[in-house]
């Protein structure tokens, strides 16, 4: 293994009703890479007509989601009133705060043929200050995001800053998030602006100093002077990293620095008390379980 190479993650395989997630954060051997605390790769996924993704209203606290998209369309409703579709390449950033409640559908227009589903979701961890902010959405089209070329790879630049370039999305701690699409020989080289690093093989093809990696797998890498990133054929990654906010707790939808403002959190919902998101009748119920995990 490169020794810029500390850990290599497999997936956790998850059905989400109809499709199957490749779960890799949180991870029984990692919890977090900077403020990422939760990376899900979604699909890709097939959908016959009539049907598509539903996922009903839910509750979040002191995180924001991140949705981005290599294929399909999604609507996004919350709390707030906002109503968005998504599309490949641009970004829905939602800061939970101190609470808001959000469903994921397929667009009704998208249902009258087969649809497809492939994409990315995360969440960002809130930092301390920042974890009771108030809720807020923003959607960022693609053409504002940065992206250019080099060494056969077209990169974007989702949220955070790398290399001189800054993305319009608003972080709350130092990050990056990167969508890298190489060309067959194709490179990319990773700097050590970030203490955390890690690299999803979203395809096959890829190789990290020169070592062939299986597709789905979460790279951690070491900052050092330069981590290479080639490919044997056209492939896609993605990469994730920042700096460590401290210790969070996990349990279902909610992050938090505390596990009683979690407890407060799992009361309220099961009561009612977060705001509804106009148009939905339906909510997912909150699960039978207490544990709170400590990432």
């Amino acid at each position: 293994m490169s020794s810029q190479i500390s850990q290599m993650l497999r997936p956790h395989i998850k059905d989400l009703g109809g499709f199957a997630a490749r779960r890799l954060l949180p991870n029984q051997d990692r919890s977090m890479v900077g403020p990422f605390i939760f990376f899900d790769h979604l699909g890709p996924a097939t959908f016959l007509p009539g049907k598509g993704v539903d996922v009903r209203p839910h509750p979040h606290i002191n995180l924001a989601t991140v949705t981005y998209l290599f294929a399909g369309v999604l609507l996004h409703r919350d709390s707030l009133g906002s109503v968005q579709e998504i599309r490949p390449g641009e970004v829905n950033w939602m800061t939970a705060g101190r609470g808001i409640v959000h469903s994921e559908r397929t667009p009704t227009n998208a249902r009258t043929g087969e649809s497809i589903l492939h994409a990315i979701q995360t969440w960002i961890a809130l930092p301390d200050g920042y974890e009771e902010v108030s809720p807020s959405f923003e959607h960022y089209p693609t053409d504002s995001l940065p992206t250019w070329n080099r060494d056969g790879a077209s990169i974007t630049l989702i949220a955070g800053e790398v290399d001189g370039y800054k993305s319009p999305v608003v972080t709350f701690s130092p990050m990056m998030y990167l969508d890298v699409i190489l060309k067959p020989k194709g490179k990319f080289v990773l700097g050590s602006e970030y203490r955390e690093q890690g690299i999803y093989s979203v395809t096959e093809g890829l190789k990290i100093n020169g070592e062939s990696i299986e597709q789905h797998r979460l790279v951690m890498v070491q900052p050092g002077d330069g981590v290479e990133i080639t490919s044997s054929m056209e492939a896609r990654c993605v990469i994730i990293g920042g700096e460590p906010i401290g210790k969070r707790y996990k349990w279902w939808n909610f992050v938090s620095s505390s596990p009683s403002r979690i407890e407060q959190a799992k009361s309220d919902w099961q009561q009612g008390l977060f705001d509804q998101v106009p148009g939905e009748t339906e909510f997912i119920p909150l699960p039978d379980a207490s544990f709170v995990e400590s990432v």
